[in-house]
């Protein structure tokens, strides 16, 4: 179009705008003051206004307004228009008004250059009161929730919703479930994560009996303790249980030793032909029920007992940036903490006070069921700081474990070893920026820069360190919604005139990351010669983004590129 070939970008259009409106708006403040005195009965002349005729034949001149008063006129007389009918005036300022009324129409109709998303930065989010009129009588939502995800698709959700809506974005409830179907699904979910977190506990008591033999084989001779793994009676039914509850756990190491050929970063595959994580725990009963009588597989508890401990790790650092927005976790009483600290057998925690102590224990919980569930994935580093949001807004441990296996449907492949996931993103970031600003991305490549690997964290924790905690669930709300307008089918129908505009993409994440860097053009144009300078450019960002502004330009990009990328 005419203004991007002359570099006309939307946010400069708008610069631009708002200058042209300030000034209208001043004029129009002139105007008014002008008319409340003329219509209000004033003098010009006792009120130090002046009209001057500047012909010295008594002809109409041009109308000035000053201060001051009366001034002369050519032919010397000092004479004033003050005392003249204020019909004709009011006529000659209505005129001018009606100019200053158009001029601001005219500007305020250049929308047609911006993104739709760029004239209002945020809408309301969704009140209580709306989510409730969302639903029938049967505790559907109406025309299968296009209007609840059309409202956190623009403005985000209440704080106070959250913990319910985001069972719908993150896939837990169907869109067109009624109530009780919600119920059933809850308690049959219930059910399973109580069976995961049931063998995460066995692990716990085969550890402690490995610790035991251990301590021991230490007090004892070499002669009495030739072979310490026989100290265990495969054969007892008690030891049955325990190396069947250990092969449920899956083969970390074989998973960690597959090559990329037999790994697969395709949504659809993992959707479709029922190989995601969804699988998982069928194949763990599948495996309990046929491995009676096994012995334990070292290589299987080795590589839970390493999550176990990566786990317990990160829990221990995790911020506490959350208390502020969750009182009630906040206040949680201290033996309360305790307890369910020791349930999962966290240590080095005496520091902590306990609402930090109960927040990652609630992590410790969670992400060992999950190592269990989705064990090609297990755990990595990074998982926590995703989950940690999750528990802060959804208080029972199904649920906030639902909604995160839900989550990581799209993240999970941020974690896979290959790292395939994370360089199809990447390459994404790199089309955007190379098919908004080819200036920019020329430099990029100057700096052999152009893979975009300084975006490389915002990529694998979605901007969870960009961000402060507020500002992260608004992205990911937003984030949410599109990814469950694809899940429903709604981009496909009925969607209306939101199409038209900024339709629905599973990787918004991506255009917001590249919005990001091209709100940084300059700087990195003009100031940075190197990838490392602007991975700390990208480092800084840290608690100076405007989120809504950023997902406004995200937006735009999607408009530009959407069917191009």
């Amino acid at each position: 179009m005419v203004w991007r070939k002359l570099g006309l970008t939307t946010t400069t259009i708008r610069r631009k705008n708002s200058k042209v409106n300030v000034v209208i708006s001043l004029l129009l403040v002139l105007i008014c003051s002008l008319m409340f005195d003329l219509f209000s009965g004033g003098d010009a002349r006792r009120r130090s206004y002046g009209f001057v005729d500047g012909k010295s034949d008594g002809g109409v001149g041009v109308v000035f307004w000053m201060t001051g008063g009366g001034v002369g006129g050519g032919s010397g007389g000092g004479y004033g228009y003050g005392s003249q009918s204020n019909a004709g005036i009011a006529i000659a300022v209505t005129v001018m008004a009606g100019l200053a009324v158009a001029a601001t129409l005219v500007y305020s109709n250049r929308g047609h250059l911006q993104s739709p998303w760029s004239r209002k930065r945020r809408k309301h989010a969704v009140q209580p009161k709306q989510w409730r009129s969302l639903f029938d009588e049967d505790g559907r939502l109406c025309d299968g929730g296009v209007k609840f995800l059309k409202k956190v698709r623009s403005g985000g959700v209440h704080p106070s919703l959250r913990a319910e809506v985001w069972t719908f974005l993150l896939g837990v409830y169907d869109l067109k479930s009624s109530k009780e179907e919600r119920d059933a699904v809850k308690t049959k979910n219930r059910k399973e994560y109580e069976k995961l977190r049931k063998q995460c506990q066995e692990t716990y008591k085969l550890r402690e009996k490995t610790t035991e033999i251990n301590k021991i084989c230490e007090s004892d001779s070499k002669d009495d303790c030739t072979d310490g793994g026989e100290v265990i009676d495969q054969s007892s039914p008690e030891n049955q249980t325990d190396s069947v509850k250990l092969d449920e756990v899956g083969d970390g190491n074989e998973i960690a030793c597959k090559s990329e050929s037999e790994s697969s970063d395709s949504d659809s595959s993992e959707e479709c032909d029922g190989t995601g994580p969804e699988k998982t725990t069928q194949e763990s009963d599948t495996t309990s029920s046929n491995t009676e009588g096994k012995t334990i597989n070292p290589h299987k508890s080795e590589s839970f007992a390493t999550w176990q401990r990566i786990i317990r790790l990160d829990a221990i650092r995790a911020n506490d940036e959350w208390i502020v927005y969750t009182p009630s976790q906040a206040a949680v009483d201290s033996a309360k903490a305790h307890e369910l600290a020791e349930s999962v057998c966290l240590k080095d925690y005496t520091h902590l006070e306990a609402c930090r102590i109960f927040h990652a224990a609630r992590l410790v919980s969670i992400l060992e069921a999950y190592a269990l569930y989705d064990s090609e994935i297990g755990y990595c580093q990074g998982m926590s700081d995703l989950l940690s949001p999750i528990i802060s807004v959804v208080e029972d441990d199904s649920e906030a474990f639902w909604c995160f296996v839900g989550f990581m449907k799209k993240a999970r492949h941020n974690f896979r070893l290959d790292e395939v996931g994370i360089r199809r993103q990447l390459n994404i970031v790199s089309k955007i920026i190379k098919g908004k600003d080819s200036h920019l991305y020329r430099h990029l490549e100057e700096m052999q820069a152009e893979d975009c690997f300084f975006v490389y964290r915002m990529v694998v924790v979605l901007f969870r360190r960009e961000l402060n905690f507020e500002q992260t669930l608004c992205l990911w709300e937003v984030m949410w919604a599109d990814q469950t307008a694809i899940r429903a089918g709604i981009t496909k129908s009925g969607w209306g005139k939101m199409r038209l505009r900024a339709p629905p993409t599973d990787d918004l994440l991506l255009y917001a990351i590249a919005a990001c860097v091209l709100q940084r053009r300059k700087q990195i144009i003009e100031k940075y010669s190197s990838m490392d300078e602007i991975l700390r450019e990208c480092n800084s960002m840290a608690g100076h983004l405007d989120v809504w502004k950023l997902l406004d330009d995200a937006h735009d990009l999607v408009v530009t590129l959407h069917d191009k990328i």
